[in-house]
């Protein structure tokens, strides 16, 4: 990303300063090298006031100046500005000051008597600064803008996602990273006759009653190797002797870092509960 010559040419420029000799000076030091936009002002109280109406790209600040010195503008300057990058030039004769102006906030000096050539090369490169500032951030807003309208659209699809899915299926689910379940929608206590946390557990490979082992260890290999599984088939036996059988399918969710959050699916039972057929007892 470049600032042209153009656009550090075009920047509007505060020339701050109790004497007009010096504002003078300045001033047509700065349209001779090729700046358009320069305005002054030998009152300091004024410069809050002129920066927000203008949003100046480079404030050249006197320190030593009657009423409000310079240390005063800049830290008045600091609740004015909303970016956070001060544009301030300071000017000042007293080498004391120039690493006491750049603690409080300035980004550069320029030492009096004037050395125009001195002028002319800081104002430059803080410009070109303060453009390039500006540009990044605007850069930044129009990435937080795209970001905020793709995390609604995301949000909109999931959730038509998880409307079909409760459509198609009898019940939809999710479970965080440590096999809990987090979101179980539809009849599915009815339909499975047991509590959630008990499926969860069947799920992380503990014992349930009645379920078919075997099934759930090949669960539980696919949800340990992060895999997706489609219409998996298990089953149980209930208390009755009826059999029950169900179908579910299920996918891993990551996070932005592609850490692990989960799974979420959707399950439906494929059978009726029907009591198991007795055997004939033989008579003698």
């Amino acid at each position: 990303m470049k600032i042209s010559e153009a656009e550090i040419l075009a920047g509007r420029i505060l020339v701050v300063d109790d004497q007009p000799v010096n504002i003078n000076l300045l001033e047509q030091t700065l349209r001779e090298a090729g700046y358009s936009d320069v305005s002054s002002t030998t009152s300091p109280q004024e410069v809050f006031a002129l920066h927000r109406k203008n949003r100046y790209d480079l404030i050249l600040l006197d320190l030593q100046m009657p009423g409000m010195d310079g240390f005063q503008v800049i830290e008045g300057l600091k609740t004015n500005e909303r970016d956070g990058w001060l544009p301030v030039l300071v000017i000042t004769a007293q080498p004391g000051h120039k690493l006491r102006a750049l603690k409080s906030g300035a980004k550069d000096f320029i030492s009096k008597p004037f050395e125009l050539v001195e002028v002319t090369t800081r104002v430059r490169n803080m410009l070109e600064v303060r453009l390039l500032y500006r540009k990044l951030e605007g850069h930044a807003g129009e990435l937080e803008k795209a970001v905020d309208e793709r995390t609604a659209e995301l949000r909109a699809s999931e959730a038509r996602y998880r409307a079909l899915t409760e459509l198609a299926s009898d019940w939809y689910w999710e479970q965080d990273e440590k096999g809990t379940f987090t979101k179980v929608s539809g009849p599915v206590l009815e339909m499975l006759g047991i509590r959630v946390d008990g499926l969860a557990d069947g799920a992380q490979g503990g014992h349930v009653e009645g379920w078919n082992e075997a099934e759930r260890v090949v669960l539980q290999r696919a949800i340990a190797a992060r895999q997706p599984f489609l219409d998996f088939i298990f089953s149980r036996v209930n208390p009755d002797g009826s059999e029950q059988k169900f179908q579910v399918s299920g996918e891993p969710m990551f996070g932005p870092a592609c850490q692990f959050m989960g799974y979420r699916g959707i399950g439906l039972e494929i059978t009726t509960r029907q009591p198991a057929p007795r055997r004939p007892v033989l008579v003698a």
